[in-house]
């Protein structure tokens, strides 16, 4: 038998410094019924062409719609001092029809 070689992607190191971790959560496993769904925490400045174009890049499949929102830190108080959570930006990302991408989370 023949061993597999992987095919190199098109992915360039601006594609991996947008697409910066998948989100996990019931609601986009919700959202992601049909697995043609999924979310991304994305750079902050990046647009929704330039996602778009590193998720066809980095996992070879071809992107129906890029939706984007800006979160921002909550509150949280340590001691006597205050402070906010990190702020970030999601981007849902919809799949063509008949495409997936599996995203596990690892614990």
């Amino acid at each position: 038998m023949a061993k597999k070689v992987p095919q190199k992607s098109n992915a360039t190191a601006k594609d991996y410094s947008i697409i910066l971790a998948p989100v996990v959560t019931e609601k986009t496993a919700l959202l992601g019924n049909g697995g043609n769904t999924v979310s991304f925490k994305v750079a902050k400045k990046a647009t929704k062409d330039e996602i778009k174009l590193a998720v066809e890049r980095i996992f070879g499949k071809e992107v129906a719609d890029v939706r984007t929102a800006n979160y921002l830190g909550k509150p949280k108080r340590r001691a006597k001092s205050m402070g906010t959570t990190a702020s970030y930006k999601k981007a849902t990302v919809t799949l063509k029809a008949g495409q997936t991408i599996e995203v596990v989370q690892t614990a």
